[in-house]
């Protein structure tokens, strides 16, 4: 036989050949291997022309494996076994038996919007493992960009061609402030309320910055920021000390355990943003990050 250049055997073949080599007969493989004997003794014939050597030799009853078929079965079967354990990991991973996901959130978010998640999501998969990147507002979109996550959860600061974004939760800024601060008792608290009035927020350079900014210079207020923090965690013990009322969105407000603290919704303008899903455009989530996403938008809803 004549061997023909670069021949790759086919699953197909090898999974023949074996099961021919192991039971002699091509009526006995091909009812292991469900397919009809002609079919069996056709991928025989294809590997034998493709190697450029003969395998078997044929009986009036049976198949003898020749020298040839000797040396190859080892092979053979290292690559079926390979294959076959290719397989299994596969379908652990679409059926959600093994894997990782990892999720760019900032940490503000993370600390108001994860817990639940994360815990869920172990309940339901227990042998996924979850990595949370908590990376800085600017670099948010960027980690989903680059690949170095499979999904986000926030509010990109900057719009980008290269995603895509599914609106989990709305979220709206609001003033924070102790039972005994006078703008506790409004029942309707506006932007205006706060000339003159001393308040803590976020450094410049925070994308939430600009958006309390712009609500204040829409009101014609000028505020008068008094101390300007990294977290919102140190903005709300600040306020509980009396250091005075702060500015934060609604959500991360609400979540914090600081009991004797009223939060009111901030009004005229009334400024909202939303909390999405991100994702590469273009880019298929693996099963693990499908799973995930199905967890965070049961338990954030879409309010």
């Amino acid at each position: 036989m004549n061997q023909p250049s670069k021949f790759s055997p086919s699953i197909r073949q090898l999974r023949a050949f074996r099961a021919v080599f192991h039971l002699g007969k091509l009526s006995a493989a091909a009812e292991q291997l469900s397919l009809t004997q002609s079919a069996v003794s056709v991928l025989i014939r294809q590997l034998e022309e493709g190697l450029g050597t003969r395998l078997f030799d044929r009986t009036t009853r049976s198949l003898r494996s020749t020298q040839a078929a000797m040396e190859a079965i080892s092979v053979a079967e290292r690559v079926l076994r390979d294959v076959d354990s290719l397989g299994a990991g596969l379908r652990d991973l679409g059926q959600l038996r093994r894997g990782r996901v990892s999720l760019a959130i900032t940490p503000t978010l993370g600390e108001i919007l994860l817990p639940a998640v994360v815990r869920r999501f172990g309940k339901l998969h227990p042998e996924i493992r979850v990595v949370v990147d908590d990376c800085a507002p600017d670099q948010f979109v960027s980690r989903i960009v680059g690949e170095h996550v499979d999904l986000g959860l926030g509010a990109p600061e900057r719009a980008a061609a290269d995603v895509d974004t599914e609106r989990i939760m709305g979220d709206t800024l609001a003033l924070v402030c102790r039972k005994d601060d006078p703008l506790a008792a409004r029942t309707r608290l506006r932007w205006s309320n706060l000339d003159g009035v001393p308040v803590i927020t976020v450094r410049p350079g925070y994308g939430i910055r600009q958006m309390i900014d712009g609500a204040a210079a829409h009101a014609g207020v000028m505020l008068d920021v008094a101390n300007e923090v990294t977290f919102f965690s140190t903005a709300l013990w600040m306020t509980e000390a009396g250091a005075g009322p702060s500015i934060m969105p609604t959500a991360y407000a609400r979540a914090s355990r600081h009991k004797d603290l009223i939060v009111k919704r901030l009004h005229e303008p009334l400024v909202s943003r939303d909390l999405s899903l991100v994702t590469k455009r273009g880019r298929s989530l693996s099963p693990s990050a499908e799973a995930l996403a199905v967890v965070i938008r049961s338990e954030l809803g879409s309010a």
